[in-house]
């Protein structure tokens, strides 16, 4: 009795252990579809990002420093290209252009570099050569007669320099016109991700472009 009633219920506790609980199954098959949606709908903003986004947003993306043709700008002109392409090459820390203060300084890199071309900005609040905001020297550009709003028509030219404000991406930004070809310009600008960077600007499609700073 007691042997044959022992075999039965190790027969039976064998089989319970033996059967396949689906509960864990059905879990993992919804984790597995929660993920493969999640890397869908990733794959879809990064597809958007890269295809609306401006390529100076992009971290892999910068060119080399343009051939400009010097023989046909002016000599100040001239002067802040072949600076432009010598701080470019050293790729200088960001304090070196902006006094040692630890700041984004694409707006201090364009006063640095007028200061060295014997063009030096006056700041409105303070009088001093750096410009440490975009804000202020989109004011400086205004109380010099020389600024021009993205809608009015304008085309920059080489020495000027593009103003922007974008919330959505990374807000306030400046950099130089070196060259203009039909509607784009190529641009060169400090804190572009950190460096000193070359890009292709299409000035009247980029709505981050609010206006232009020019040169004289």
């Amino acid at each position: 009795m007691w042997g044959t009633a022992g075999a039965s219920e190790r027969v039976g506790y064998g089989y319970i252990r033996g059967m396949t609980n689906p509960a864990p199954v059905r879990r993992r098959a919804r984790v597995g579809i929660v993920v493969a949606a999640l890397a869908v709908v990733l794959g879809v903003i990064v597809a958007g990002v890269l295809w609306w986004a401006p390529s100076r947003y992009l971290p892999w993306d910068s060119a080399d420093f343009p051939d400009v043709d010097t023989s046909a700008l002016s000599p100040l002109q001239a002067d802040i290209v072949g600076l432009l392409e010598t701080e470019h090459e050293k790729q200088r820390p960001g304090t070196f252009y902006s006094e040692g203060v630890e700041q984004p300084w694409c707006a201090n890199f364009v006063s640095w570099i007028m200061r060295e071309v014997g063009e030096p900005f006056s700041n409105p609040n303070s009088g001093h050569w750096r410009i440490p905001g975009v804000y202020t020297l989109r004011e400086y550009y205004q109380s010099q007669s020389r600024y021009e709003p993205a809608d009015s028509g304008y085309r920059p030219v080489v020495g000027d320099v593009v103003l922007y404000d974008n919330d959505m991406w990374v807000g306030q930004h400046t950099n130089f016109v070196v060259a203009v070809d039909g509607d784009t310009a190529i641009t060169v600008g400090g804190n572009e991700l950190g460096k000193i960077r070359v890009h292709t600007l299409d000035w009247a499609d980029d709505s981050a472009v609010i206006g232009f700073g020019r040169l004289a």
